[in-house]
């Protein structure tokens, strides 16, 4: 495999998790009004996409390969988790 090849491989691995994750940090103050950010959306959006792409390289590792729904499941939810984290949700 070429350079190229394997950089366009770890781009095309990382995408779907940095879009989700700046996604839900930039959608977040629209979809919970009361809550106050804590952190800049671009804090949250890198924290949201450092989660998301930790959940999908253990879903490679888990299953061997990339691309299983399970893992997108997984990027889901730890994404909504940092999110939920990052804005102190629990607080209310």
């Amino acid at each position: 495999m070429s350079l190229l090849a394997l950089i366009n491989h770890l781009l095309n691995f990382a995408y779907p998790a940095v879009v989700v994750g700046w996604m839900v940090a930039l959608l977040a103050p629209l979809v919970v009004k009361k809550a106050r950010p804590h952190h800049s959306w671009l804090t949250q959006g890198g924290l949201n996409a450092l989660a998301c792409m930790l959940a999908l390289f253990l879903g490679l590792l888990l299953f061997g390969r990339d691309g299983k729904m399970a893992s997108y499941g997984a990027m889901v939810l730890a994404c909504a988790s940092s999110q939920a984290l990052a804005a102190r949700a629990w607080r209310g």
